[in-house]
């Protein structure tokens, strides 16, 4: 038993009960495609000015990761803003990153699929001040993620709203890359509530006139459009727009807070999944998409409804922090020895909020191994002076 501090300023025992859901691989071939964006695990014993210099990786306890949810069916969506793009994580960082996940996807029995972030965080904003210099930067990224094998996310670039710009400048420099792609990629809309330096991102603060912009970009050429990330937290807007989507082209749910609806669909359309959510419920993903794949809707909410509160606390305002939630619940799993991230970024949450991610994650039977989980909050505790 632990005693757990609350957001109303108490301390209340918690103990962990019910048996933890069990990793598995799918029983059925899945109808939904489902990246799971992964976060990376630091090497705090060879970093050095964790704030000034480039982070030292643990590449394997970080491919380890990825290949647990190789072999429960997910896909990976790598380098994304999960894994501290431009929060801790620069672009050679990345670059390697890809480079070795894409290696290992390619020995893993499965054969996954893994997409990878482009975007333009190697070169500072003062140096991309027209679409010429924004479509060089991005061109330099997607040819060393073309060379290692990976499928292409247009990364959403703060180089865009930086220098406020219209609507022509992003279809000049999203054209291109979309024609020019080796095969179809994935758009990526990421709200300001994920990243405050996206506000306005299509040229627009309204998101009307944004959705009609993007719509419009991919009804130009949908043969190389995969589909498209929306991370708006708007379950309605998201409906609205898949159903507006050429044929073949997908939506990729980043709503993590209302996953488990717009995966299921309404009957007519449904999401498919690009979700960082998805690293930290990988067992309860996987197993839900099994049972919906199967018809079995009862047994897909029963597993994705307890997983609901862990997702929208994890995610909770400033949501660009959520990376500490995801990578605490590895930690607490066993699939690191510590629980310290690249620049230092675990100490953007506070006890309380992991508190409750440790009480919310014990109710979606997603502590794996109960004793290690409560050994370990128990330390985490006793460092805040719990």
């Amino acid at each position: 038993m632990l005693n757990l501090p609350t957001y109303s300023g108490a301390i209340e025992p918690f103990s962990i009960t019910g048996e933890p859901l069990i990793a598995r691989a799918p029983s059925a071939p899945l109808t939904r495609t489902a990246f799971a964006a992964a976060h990376v695990v630091s090497d705090p014993l060879r970093e050095r000015s964790p704030w000034d210099t480039r982070p030292a990786i643990d590449w394997d306890a970080t491919l380890s990761f990825r290949a647990q949810l190789w072999d429960q069916g997910l896909g990976l969506a790598e380098a994304m803003d999960t894994a501290q793009r431009g929060m801790g994580v620069d672009w050679l960082t990345a670059k390697e990153l890809i480079e070795r996940t894409m290696a290992a996807a390619r020995a893993h029995p499965t054969k996954p699929r893994v997409a990878c972030g482009a975007g333009t965080d190697h070169v500072p904003l003062s140096e991309l001040r027209n679409a010429e210099a924004i479509l060089a930067a991005y061109e330099m990224q997607t040819s060393a993620i073309e060379a290692a094998g990976g499928q292409l996310i247009l990364m959403a670039s703060r180089a865009f709203t930086a220098m406020d710009a219209g609507p022509d400048t992003y279809r000049s420099v999203y054209r291109r890359l979309i024609d020019g792609a080796r095969e179809p990629v994935i758009l990526h809309w990421l709200g300001d509530m994920f990243d405050p330096a996206l506000a306005g991102y299509w040229g627009s603060t309204d998101v009307a006139v944004a959705t009609e912009f993007v719509l419009h970009l991919i009804a130009e050429n949908p043969a190389k459009v995969d589909g498209i990330k929306i991370s708006l937290l708007d379950e309605a807007h998201e409906v609205a727009f898949r159903a507006r989507l050429p044929e073949g082209v997908r939506l990729y749910t980043g709503d993590d807070f209302n996953y488990a609806p717009l995966i299921e669909g309404d009957g007519a359309h449904f999401s498919h999944a690009l979700l960082g959510i998805f690293a930290a419920i990988a067992p309860a993903a996987s197993q839900a998409l099994d049972a919906l794949a199967k018809g079995d809707h009862q047994t897909y909410h029963a597993l994705l409804a307890p997983t609901v509160p862990l997702s929208r606390e994890i995610f909770r305002a400033p949501t660009r922090f959520y990376k500490a939630g995801i990578a605490l619940l590895s930690w607490l799993n066993g699939h690191q020895a510590h629980f310290i991230m690249p620049g230092g970024f675990q100490s953007a949450r506070d006890i309380t909020h992991y508190a409750d991610v440790y009480r919310l994650g014990a109710a979606a039977r997603l502590l794996a191994k109960p004793d290690l989980a409560e050994a370990r909050m128990r330390i985490l505790l006793g460092l805040h002076g719990l």
